[in-house]
């Protein structure tokens, strides 16, 4: 990378960064204290980073490059830091983040692209060196260098020959490049405007950067306003897109709902009616008054108008203001008020006209109105004029009620307000225009109150409708039209520490641009007594850089002094990565074709208005241009996927009776389940809380991986919430992370696997770790491993129901892993369930059981996608693990020399490629039912089905004809079901209370002496048999017949009076023992 060019004087007393906290504090805290390491495994995670990184390195010489052909590229990219000098638990959380997803797509073949830069302008990074005496070119490059020492302690890998800072020549070249496209499309204009004011920093804001208060998002003070030139870019002629393709951003969730509803609500959109009211004014001045032009929402409620408010800017205030004092004393003031304020200023003599008072038959409505300056009207909303409705509209509702100022002093408005739209359509026009001292506006439409019989009653949309035709019929101005919310960009900062504006300016030409060829126009080499203690933009006072000549006239002319927004920089940077040392370009085409959208972008959503809003404004108006050629097709938009990671806050203790925060050193954290306050042994309030210094629940993320190693601190940091949400920061809970990851270091040892050498070399893997279930099945079975009876079961089935039930537990939840897994990788985003599913297939290999020769091969298979699953999110104990389940079962791939788990280095200490060279596991979903280790078992009594549950299934060694074994292991599976004891219990089970006998089976004890079990279809089916009833002998009964219509005969028997009609045809009488049955001949 292109180094700064750093002032002589600054070379000469080198500024040095006190020794970085991220990388010694726990050391300093260790020396002071004695501390050590308590256990070997803690040294051990600590060491496992450090311990591969050589090793990636040598295996990957940086990741793909991308090139015009580029397919399957994945773009993951965190938002860059400010380089402040230490990172901070925050910047853990989203770089870790990216890292995972990273490496979890150069798994899966993509050509990862995972760059980080460094966003070094800006006012922060000029306050702390003029705070210091420095040159903020020295703190910021020093700073650099700190953060990117901290930031290898991570464990990321990152594409570090992209690597950018916006402060570097080479960079900011390309911005001013950029700003001069803009220029030269009349996208970046200078105008006169009253801007926010920064008196701390002495600096200008844009509306994003003051909070609701009226105070700055940097200093922290009351923003003033101020009439200045300034640059602007045109983002206003993008809004129709911005607004529209959030709708595409809005599919399948690509972006969060949260983000699209504040862009959507920054840009603010309206349909209304724009409406002219004519102005009047007393006194001798005739000079003729345009009319007020008002854009309003609600033009229904035209009927409640009750005065028209003008902003401070305003062209008839600043005409008025001239000769009014008072008014000007006002204009003075009101840069003073809260953004909130519901001051005002009635402007004596001046009235406006209502449009409608002329045109419809109600002496309610008011013909002329009163006229107030308003701060609460913006000078860009509309016209910079509104109509007063209170009845209606919250802030008109709350400026009426408070006292103005007029140049006779204070005015109370004491006239009830006017309600004329109605919830309920008004029966009659006595319930017309309602006149009352209500305490709030009624914001809702309704319906129109009015004593023109045109008008009353109409719902608001028709009202709106009619009151335009009406106004337009009598030659009155009345257009629906729309509003929006959002302002061109303000850039320019009147500070030293950015991106120098490109353009010189000449008395004879105006504005001149740049040459292309003299760019960069570079910041000056001011020396760092320039920095001690100044306020304002030294670029103005210095002579050599400001006096220049003009590239058109060749006169003397004047630089632009200015410099841009730091967002400038973060706007376009990410296209710059994607070819970060072409010195020519801002990017080649070809290569912003196949590399832009970024695929996934992960960063806070403090930046869902500012960085982001600018980033796509930018990204369209590149794609309009020959630097993205192919940029319609993907709408300019420059993030496909964005993901907004939560806080990070700390655990806070507070005196629970002052409130006030408490020192780590005022508390005993001897029992940390237990915390108490030194000297009083009084229990503090526990809360989590945003980090800061006041609080004093600061991590150092430094001390946390020199205590547990990045892999353990990484994987917490993401165990403990969902990545969207904030995650509370507590450390006591690290322990089960860390338990997890030193478990699966002790099962990469394989102590399962048999230690004959017979044994271990028969070992064969196959070459693909990813074939299918059943391809694996029959690799093990040509080997003569697995064992099927093909005569029980079909082909296929035969191979799955070859395996112990128990084994096939475990290679469904290897399967179901890597589906969970891979669908929170790649949609959800959930990594959080990512770890608890890996635990869960963790200790599914270790809590097996071993069932035949083939669950320890089974338990290396799991463990192979187990590590790869685990690879992404803590590498360095995965490429450890992995490593020793390939040493560990290294006979035979020394034997095969085409294997690629064999060993290309051939030492012990790196015994078989990297994890990371191997792909994503990939799911056999297909053989997932098929692992299932039960089946369904239809359950009938006497033949009548009962219920349907699952069951474990039969055993593979026992026999359709062996009738016992498969009752018996019916009986012991149904028992384990709810419905099963239902049936069985001895206590109360169905088929116990039906039976004659509470004697149990001498053979089948679950069932009463004398039933029969029948099982078939290996369990499929099972059926309980009740004994059979003994017959006992019938006495005689006297049965009697009767000759029917048809001439046969009908029998009746007398002893059964329910069966007094059974009726030949097919069924014959019963008859007495011994009696002779008597029939009626034709």
């Amino acid at each position: 990378m292109r180094p700064l060019h750093l002032p002589r004087a600054v070379c000469q007393r080198p500024w040095r960064l006190p020794p970085c906290r991220f990388l010694t504090s726990t050391q300093r805290r260790a020396l002071s204290s004695g501390e050590k390491e308590t256990t070997n495994t803690q040294q051990r995670l600590n060491a496992l980073t450090p311990k591969w990184e050589p090793f990636w390195n040598n295996e990957w010489s940086g990741l793909p490059q991308f090139k015009e052909n580029a397919k399957e590229k994945a773009y993951i990219l965190p938002m860059f830091p400010y380089p402040s000098g230490t990172l901070h638990l925050g910047h853990l959380r989203v770089y870790t983040i990216s890292d995972v997803l990273a490496r979890f797509k150069q798994m899966q073949g993509y050509r990862v692209l995972h760059p980080i830069g460094w966003d070094a302008f800006g006012l922060p990074a000029e306050n702390a060196a003029i705070e210091r005496g420095v040159h903020p070119a020295t703190w910021t490059l020093q700073n650099i260098d700190a953060m990117k020492e901290q930031m290898k302690l991570m464990g990321g890998q990152w594409s570090w020959d992209r690597e950018l800072r916006t402060c570097d020549p080479a960079f900011y070249k390309h911005t001013q490049r950029l700003f001069l496209m803009l220029f030269e499309r009349g996208l970046a204009y200078q105008a006169e405007s009253m801007v926010n004011w920064d008196p701390v920093d002495e600096t200008v804001l844009a509306n994003e950067q003051v909070d609701a208060n009226g105070y700055s998002w940097r200093s922290g003070a009351k923003v003033e306003k101020k009439m200045l030139k300034q640059w602007f870019l045109k983002i206003k002629e993008f809004q129709k897109p911005l607004l529209e393709d959030l709708d595409a951003l809005a599919k399948d969730g690509m972006w969060p709902d949260r983000v699209l509803a504040m862009q959507k609500n920054w840009i603010g959109r309206s349909e209304g009616t724009k409406l002219s009211f004519d102005i009047e004014m007393d006194g001798a001045d005739q000079t003729p008054l345009e009319s007020l032009q008002v854009y309003t929402t609600r033009a229904d409620t035209l009927f409640g108008v009750m005065y028209i408010a003008l902003s401070l800017n305003h062209p008839l205030v600043r005409r008025l203001a001239e000769r009014s004092e008072p008014l000007q004393d006002f204009l003075n003031q009101a840069k003073d008020f809260p953004p909130d304020s519901k001051e005002g200023f009635l402007l004596p003599g001046v009235r406006a006209k209502n449009p409608i008072a002329s045109l419809v038959d109600d002496e309610d409505i008011s013909d002329t109105l009163p006229v107030f300056v308003a701060p609460y009207v913006l000078d860009d909303y509309g016209s910079g004029a509104v109509m007063g409705v209170p009845g209606h509209d919250t802030r008109d509702f709350a400026f009426w009620q408070q006292p103005k100022t007029s140049s006779s002093g204070s005015v109370k408005l004491d006239t009830p307000v006017k309600y004329v739209i109605h919830a309920d359509p008004p029966s009659t026009s006595s319930e017309a225009i309602v006149h009352t001292t209500k305490d709030q506006p009624t914001l809702d439409k309704g319906f129109l109150a009015s004593k023109d019989a045109r008008f009353h009653g109409l719902p608001s949309d028709e009202a709106i409708e009619k009151i335009i035709h009406q106004l337009q019929q009598a030659g009155k101005f009345a257009e629906r039209t729309e509003n929006w919310r959002l302002r061109d960009w303000l850039i320019s900062r009147q500070r030293y520490w950015g991106c120098p504006i490109p353009i010189i300016h000449c008395s004879d030409c105006g504005p001149v641009p740049v040459h292309e060829s003299a760019l960069p126009v570079e910041l000056p080499d001011l020396p760092a007594s320039f920095f001690q203690g100044q306020k304002g933009n030294p670029l103005a006072d210095d002579k050599n850089f400001k006096n220049c000549t003009c590239p058109m006239c060749k006169k003397p002319a004047e630089r632009e002094t200015d410099t841009m927004d730091t967002f400038m920089d973060s706007s376009w940077y990410f296209f710059r990565f994607l070819d970060a040392r072409n010195e020519i370009e801002l990017v080649n085409p070809g290569i912003a074709n196949a590399g832009m959208p970024v695929d996934i972008y992960v960063g806070g959503v403090e930046h869902a208005i500012l960085h982001l809003l600018y980033a796509r404004f930018i990204s369209k108006f590149l794609a309009t241009t020959s630097v993205w050629p192919e940029g319609s097709k993907a709408l300019g938009e420059p993030f496909k996927r964005l993901i907004t990671q939560g806080m990070v806050h700390g655990k806070t203790y507070s005196d629970p009776t002052t409130g006030r925060f408490l020192r780590p050193e005022e508390m005993d954290l001897s029992q940390p389940s237990t915390p108490l306050i030194k000297g009083t042994n009084i229990v503090p309030k526990i809360s989590y809380e945003k980090m800061s210094k006041s609080k004093y629940n600061g991590v150092d993320p430094g001390a946390t991986i020199a205590k547990y190693g990045a892999d353990v601190t990484r994987a917490h940091m993401l165990f403990q919430a969902p990545v969207s949400d904030v995650l509370e920061w507590d450390e006591e809970k690290i322990t089960g992370v860390q338990r997890w990851l030193v478990r699966v270091l002790r099962l990469s040892k394989a102590k399962w696997f048999p230690v004959s050498k017979h044994d271990l070399g028969a070992f064969r893997p196959p070459h693909d770790l990813d074939i299918s279930v059943i391809t694996l099945l029959r690799y093990l079975h040509k080997q003569d491993k697995l064992h099927t009876a093909p005569k029980l079961f079909p082909p296929e089935e035969a191979f799955f129901n070859a395996l112990h039930p128990d084994e096939m537990v475990l290679l469904a939840i290897v399967h179901e892993t890597i589906v969970s897994v891979t669908k929170a990788y790649t949609e959800t985003y959930s990594l959080n369930t990512v770890i608890s599913d890996l635990m869960t297939l963790t200790n599914a290999v270790a809590d097996t059981p071993h069932r035949s020769a083939l669950t320890p091969w089974f338990k290396w298979y799991a463990m192979v996608h187990l590590l790869r699953m685990a690879a992404p999110i803590a590498p360095g104990v995965a490429e450890e693990a992995w490593q020793t389940l390939i040493s560990s079962t290294n006979v035979y791939f020394r034997k095969d020399g085409t294997h690629p788990l064999r060993s290309s280095l051939n030492t012990d200490t790196h015994p078989g490629p990297s994890v990371f060279t191997f792909g994503f596991p990939r799911a056999d979903g297909d053989a997932i039912p098929k692992l299932k280790p039960t089946r369904t078992c239809v359950v009938q009594v006497n033949g009548k089905r009962k219920f349907q549950v699952d069951i474990r299934k039969v055993p593979v060694d026992v026999r359709d004809s062996d009738q016992p074994s498969m009752r018996m292991h019916a009986l012991e599976e149904l028992l384990k079901t709810e419905e099963g004891r239902r049936y069985l219990d001895k206590e109360g089970g169905v088929i116990w209370r039906e039976s004659e006998t509470k004697e149990a089976d001498e053979l089948y004890p679950e069932v009463p002496k004398g039933w029969t079990v029948l099982a078939v279809k290996r369990c499929g089916l099972v059926n309980f048999i009740a004994p059979k009833k003994r017959k006992e002998p019938k006495e005689a009964k006297e049965v009697k017949g009767d000759q029917g219509k048809d001439g046969e005969e009908r029998w009746v028997e007398v002893s059964r009076p329910r069966r007094k009609h059974l009726e030949g045809w097919g069924s014959r009488p019963t008859q007495g023992k011994g009696q002779k049955k008597e029939r009626n001949k034709k």
